[in-house]
């Protein structure tokens, strides 16, 4: 990793995009200075989910927290009120227990504010530091150079239940209130199931291919993370099951899409298929793709 300061945007692989609102400008009509490490700030949250990493858990599984030793913000523009804003953020440095990060906002091309932020690495009872973990140490750099931080792996129910089972239940039975009895049938132990971990190996998402049935393949029970949604992790899981279906043979992949994730299966080629319906009292619509003639994911 290079220290030196980022000036252009392409400098920076990731971005947190937002708009300024009229509550974060001065009597001056420009951005209020204190707002912008609250802009920064909510980068590197947003930074976190980059990495797969559910903030929280993660700094469990990892034995520490994150402690702000030094933030300072340099002013180059102002930004005003309804500015988009792109964000920048980059890991540049790890010390023994010290994380260095540098960020720029740009508006378009140009940028008007960088800063460094430093964090240590510490104990959460004694806020005393301690050495950066080597998982964590990999994960920023294999994350600056490009490379993905996410695994996907398909089995069945003996291999992946208890890992894809933790993730249905917190999705559906905890958040989504759906009863218990609806969630878990018979159609487990005949289903492919696919599993999406991060590098520290936590269940980030998770589905199941069921049986084909005349050519078409039935995929169901796709859930994210709630803190990792929108991150691309369902489109994975997702992707590793129609690759499955189609290294079977079948034409047509067709799913039971909540009406809130319409959009989302709408992004990766799915049309709509007959009428809306309620399932466990939760608004769906049927949505197929075509199979055939597609490529696999594998292959771009």
């Amino acid at each position: 990793m290079s220290d030196t300061p980022p000036e252009k945007r392409n400098d920076f692989r990731f971005f947190h995009r937002l708009r300024v609102r009229w509550a974060e400008v001065d009597m001056q009509k420009i951005v209020f200075n204190a707002h912008y490490l609250m802009y920064f700030d909510t980068a590197i949250a947003d930074y976190w989910r980059a990495l797969a990493l559910p903030y929280e858990e993660a700094m469990l599984a990892l034995g520490g927290d994150l402690y702000v030793r030094k933030a300072t913000v340099e002013f180059n523009a102002s930004a005003r009120v309804d500015d988009v804003l792109d964000v920048g953020m980059k890991c540049v440095r790890v010390g023994n227990s010290s994380i260095v990060f540098h960020g720029g906002l740009f508006r378009g091309d140009g940028l008007l504010v960088t800063c460094e932020l430093v964090y240590v690495f510490a104990d959460p009872a004694t806020q005393t530091p301690r050495p950066v973990p080597q998982a964590l140490r990999d994960m920023f750099t294999d994350y600056e150079v490009g490379q993905t931080l996410c695994e996907v792996r398909t089995g069945d129910w003996a291999t992946l239940g208890d890992s894809a089972g933790a993730l249905r239940r917190a999705v559906f039975i905890e958040e989504q209130r759906i009863p218990k009895e609806l969630e878990w049938d018979e159609h487990d132990a005949v289903s492919l199931h696919a599993v999406a971990r991060n590098r520290l190996g936590q269940v980030i998402g998770t589905g199941r291919l069921l049986p084909a049935e005349d050519g078409v393949a039935h995929i169901g029970r796709m859930a994210v993370h709630r803190l990792l949604r929108g991150s691309g992790h369902g489109a994975a899981v997702l992707h590793a099951l129609e690759d499955a279906a189609r290294a079977r043979g079948d034409r047509l992949v067709a799913l039971n899409a909540q009406r809130i994730a319409e959009s989302f299966y709408r992004r990766l080629g799915y049309t709509v298929v007959g009428e809306p319906f309620e399932e466990a009292g939760i608004p769906h619509i049927e949505m197929q793709r075509s199979l055939v003639g597609q490529m696999s994911s594998s292959n771009g």
